[in-house]
This record gives C-alpha cells, structure tokens and sequence, in this order.
C-alpha cells in the first residue's frame, strides 16, 4: 500500500489499458471507532467490482478471472490500520496498485479503459511533496516530505557515504595545519557527485528542495553543481543519520512560513485578476473556465469538497450524494483538468476564499 506519489508514477497509471482497467475508490478514516466501518465499504465496493466484472459483456472470461486475481492481490497488501482519508485500488491484467491518500474520496467503482487518477492527482498537488538534503562530512542522506511525514529516500543511489582518509596527525599537530572538515578538497568532490545524483531525482520527480547541514556544509553546498544551488539553506547538523521525525520538526517551520507566503499571493493574485477583469470564481464558473482551458492559477481551499449535478443548461448547481448524475469529486476533476492545461494550483487554508466561493482562478484571457 503506497503512501507517496510521484510524476512519474502519475503519467505512467493515466496511460490507456487494456479493457476493463478497474478503479476502486472508497472513504477511510484514521481512527476509532469511525474506522470500524472501513473494512464494510471495502467489501462492498469489491461485490459492486465482481457484480460490474461479471455482468460485462465487454469483459472475456480469461480476463474476469485475472482481473479477480489482481483485486484479490491488492486486497491481500491493503492494511487499513494505517488507512489515511481514502484509498484508491487498481487493477486490470497483469498489475494492480493500492494508494492510501491524505484526502476524502467518494465511494466508486469504473471499469474503462484507463484508470480513475483524478484523485491521485489532486492528492499529489495537496501535499506538496519536497526533498531534504542532509550533509555530513561522510554522509549525505536523501529525505522525501510531504507535510510532517519524513522517509529517508534511496533514489538517485542515496545515502551516498565516503570514508574520510586519516591525515597525519603528528605533523598537523607540530605545525598546526589541520584542515576544516568542510574545507577538504575531497569532500568538495563528495558534494558535486550529489549534486549530479540529485540532478537525476529531480528530474524525474521535481520538488522543492531544502538542505541542513552545519554553515560550513552549506556554504560549500551553493558551489556544488546547478541542482542543489536553488536549495533553501537551514542551519541544522547532525541530521544525516535522521531520525525522520528531526528532520520533519527541523524543517517545519520553514514549510510554513513559505505556505503562508505562497498563500498570501495567490490570493493577491485574485484580488488583482478582478481589477483585470480575469477571474472566475465558484466552482460553477471556474469549471467551465478550466474545461475551455483558461485557467493560468487555480486556487483552492484544502478541504473544499462539494456534490454537484448539471442543470438543464449545463451550470453546475448543488446536489445531494444520492441525486442522479451526481458528481462528488468536482473540485478533484477541476484540480487535474487545470494540471493539465499546464495551470499552476495552490491550496490555501480553509475560509481564506470565503468570498471567492472557495474555489477561484486566475485567467490566461
């Protein structure tokens, strides 16, 4: 059961499969007694799966029985004791993946010929996922974030470690030339071959990326290579043997201040769009600004959630979970409709878009 996300997980399960690709997706709670009810609705959803699977006429036997077998599979690794807000399950032949999400989900099954992704992608944009550098003299460990959760990362061969020669020890202490452990030319070499490492990393999965170490550490660190020179520098050693959770409580306040700051401009960036007469606010409007593709920044409260239903002219209007066409997850559909058309989005804190409808955009036009 997958915890974390990256781009390229994402772009890899939005490719067409094979028919049926099916996508499970159901509500769960972090703890007692709420979460009493979470292995009910997974049964359940897995009966509506076997009902969908067996009653399709587009869906062969050899690939009723695999597709089982890959639910079944899935179902085997899902460990709801450690179940966030949702869980998403996919399967089709030959693979299946489960994802544990930090954000509510509607209960639903889809057999087509893609998988369901849209709420692993808005998922992914609200963490906003970082790296952090640790540096040591011998030692330089890779930390993947997202919010207070901290794992040590082996991508890009992380940790990578070194073994510092013994100098001369008589003759440093006779003349007194004992260099600084940060001012050894091999360990300027130790941290340009983690610079190139990390070039690899963020390539394939760019973040923001922060970097602790001792000042000297850090001074050396801007000279290292073009990958860790935009890193934010935070005066902290000791931390690249971890734990986890030092380095999540040394970087938090950081993670903060920038999230206030990041916060406070797009909403600047709204009140300024109404001047310019390029804005759209509410999520009627704003979803049929994004599905035009006129979005450039898409802003939204973190836990804004909504069911909707389209009128007979097409608007959006507010609807009960159980009315027909209902659409539960709107706010997600928008999120990876603007990711898309290549808009940038930002989640802000709740109430911060109380007049804007609570889902807001900027426009290209």
């Amino acid at each position: 059961m997958h915890t974390s996300l990256t781009p390229t997980a994402l772009a890899e399960l939005r490719e067409r499969r094979p028919y049926p690709a099916v996508s499970l997706t159901l509500p769960t709670h972090r703890r007692a007694p709420r979460n009493a009810q979470d292995t009910v609705r997974l049964r359940n959803v897995l009966a509506e799966a076997e009902r969908q699977l067996e009653h399709d006429p587009g869906v062969t036997r050899a690939a009723r029985e695999e597709i089982r077998g890959q639910l079944a599979s899935a179902v085997g690794e899902t460990d709801l004791s450690l179940a966030l807000d949702g869980l998403v399950i996919l399967a089709t032949v030959g693979e299946n993946h489960v994802y544990a999400l930090p954000r509510a989900v509607p209960e639903r099954v889809v057999l087509a010929d893609t998988f369901l992704t849209r709420n692993l992608v808005a998922a992914y944009a609200a963490q906003r996922p970082y790296w952090v550098l640790s540096l040591a003299a011998d030692r330089i460990t890779l930390w993947s974030g997202t919010g207070e959760d901290v794992t040590e990362s082996t991508a890009g061969g992380f940790p990578m470690t070194r073994t510092p020669q013994n100098p001369d020890a008589e003759r440093e202490e006779r003349i007194g030339d004992t260099p600084s452990t940060f001012r050894d030319e091999e360990v300027r070499h130790f941290l340009r071959d983690a610079d190139t490492a990390l070039h690899g990393v963020l390539r394939k999965d760019p973040r923001p990326l922060y970097a602790t170490g001792e000042d000297a550490a850090l001074a050396l660190l801007a000279d290292a290579g073009p990958a860790t020179a935009t890193a934010v520098h935070i005066p902290h050693g000791g931390l690249a043997q971890g734990p986890p959770d030092a380095v999540a409580r040394t970087v938090a306040p950081v993670l903060r201040a920038q999230a206030r700051e990041h916060a406070d401009a797009a909403i600047a960036a709204l009140d300024d769009a109404r001047g310019l007469r390029a804005f759209a606010g509410g999520v009627d409007e704003v979803w049929s600004k994004v599905s035009d593709g006129r979005v450039h920044r898409l802003v939204v409260e973190e836990n804004y959630r909504i069911t909707v239903r389209s009128a007979d002219d097409d608007h959006l209007v507010p609807a009960g979970d159980d009315d027909p066409g209902a659409r539960h997850d709107i706010v997600d559909e928008i999120v990876e409709r603007a990711l898309d058309t290549g808009a940038e989005v930002t989640f802000v804190p709740d109430d911060a878009l109380a007049d804007h409808g609570r889902i807001a955009a900027v426009l290209r036009y």
